[in-house]
């Protein structure tokens, strides 16, 4: 008979050929979180702590009598120095010299360890006991690793933990997924390149996302979910943040917001809401996206109350309480309270004043000069902002504003 071609099939994700095995496609496998899914090399932090040769060598004009390696003591005798030594003599140098009148061969021999090379000195142990020593040097970076590892006490790593900086896990490159998390793609990419998306470009990506009738049917209510949810976001402003932001870098407003499209989705009816001047940092235009997403929650069967300075946030309350009538210890009683109107005419609320405009603050008629000095700005684009080339003047308050 002919010859049949003999194909293999596995119950396991597995081939044969570049002997990679997926695991089940399932949603742990996408969370840093779980043990499933997570970098196995920074288990699933994204970063790593390592020392940084910049904080170790603060000072390249100091010579190493001088403590030019600053993480370790600055006595000559002990072993550590000692061993450094050997190393610098060995190779023509001594205490004496200064770490930038290194060659760069050397400092990375100091940095990295000298491989097997041996290196003969003398040292004296806490007996008072003069013995040669003759070993390898393994480097600054590999014995504070050591140290850092091997440290008995927290507050010894503290110490060494001032010489160290987070990066990115190499593994990973800060993803902090498994590599059979990230082959996996959609749309051409893979849940971190998405979540790398700001708000604005993910929902485009999800708008302008092709499926097939198969994949449309399983995905429909997961791509609901995520429309809403981004909808929401971009609502109330948000939409240049990116999704795999680290909370701890957003500001308390953006925060709130975030807690507030959170709160939009879940569809609550009857709940009060507490919201301390949510407007901060908001551009006008996502200001009034702000107000339409608290009227949303007020229409939904909500009570709002919205602690505020902002004028418009103001007049678009159902209800306004002007407490004061000054401000700290200058205040602390309900001045006026109703509509916005009715404050407006309030003739003992200073917040009623300039809502009807019978108090404003002028724009000053001279400006101050600076100082003589100015922050430069150069190259910075971001989509519309193209090419800018500014000096800022010091020593006085500037605006920047735009479009």
């Amino acid at each position: 008979g002919e010859a049949t071609e003999t194909q293999l099939f596995s119950e396991h994700f597995a081939c044969n050929d570049c002997g990679i095995s997926l695991p089940a496609i399932e949603p742990r496998l996408f969370s840093f979180n779980n043990p499933f899914g997570a970098c196995p090399d920074c288990t699933g932090l994204g970063m790593h702590m390592e020392f940084d040769k910049a904080l170790i060598v603060p000072d390249a004009d100091k010579s190493f009598a001088d403590r030019c390696i600053a993480c370790f003591s600055n006595n000559l005798n002990s072993y550590f120095m000692k061993q450094l030594g050997a190393v610098l003599a060995a190779y023509g140098y001594s205490y004496d010299t200064k770490w930038n009148e290194l060659s760069p061969e050397m400092q990375q021999l100091l940095w990295d360890g000298a491989g097997e090379s041996k290196f003969k000195f003398l040292y004296e142990n806490l007996q008072g006991e003069v013995k040669e020593h003759n070993t390898t040097f393994d480097g600054i970076l590999n014995v504070l690793r050591r140290r850092y590892r091997e440290a008995f006490s927290d507050a010894m790593r503290q110490d060494l933990e001032e010489f160290m900086t987070s990066t990115p896990c190499a593994a990973c490159h800060g993803s902090r997924l498994k590599p059979e998390a990230l082959s996996i793609l959609i749309g051409g990419k893979n849940i971190c390149e998405v979540t790398a998306l700001t708000v604005r470009d993910c929902l485009q990506f999800f708008k302008k996302l092709v499926l097939t009738p198969k994949q449309q049917i399983i995905a429909h209510q997961v791509l609901k979910e995520i429309m809403a949810r981004l909808q929401f976001l971009n609502d109330v402003g948000l939409d240049y943040l990116t999704l795999d932001r680290s909370a701890g870098t957003l500001s308390g407003g953006e925060a709130q917001r975030i807690r507030l499209a959170t709160q939009i989705g879940s569809s609550l009816m009857g709940v009060l809401y507490i919201l301390d001047e949510p407007s901060i940092g908001l551009h006008q235009r996502d200001n009034a996206k702000l107000l339409k997403t608290m009227k949303n929650l007020r229409d939904m069967g909500n009570t709002l109350i919205v602690v505020e300075h902002d004028e418009d946030t103001m007049r678009a309350a159902d209800y306004l309480i002007d407490i004061g009538p000054g401000a700290g210890v200058h205040g602390g009683e309900v001045v006026c309270a109703g509509t916005p109107e009715e404050v407006a005419r309030c003739e003992r609320s200073i917040t009623g004043q300039y809502l009807s405009g019978k108090k404003k603050i002028p724009v000053p008629a001279q400006r101050r000069t600076g100082n003589g000095h100015a922050l430069v700005i150069r190259g910075a684009s971001e989509h519309n902002l193209k090419h800018v080339d500014v000096q800022i003047p010091l020593g006085v308050m500037t605006c920047v504003t735009g479009v």
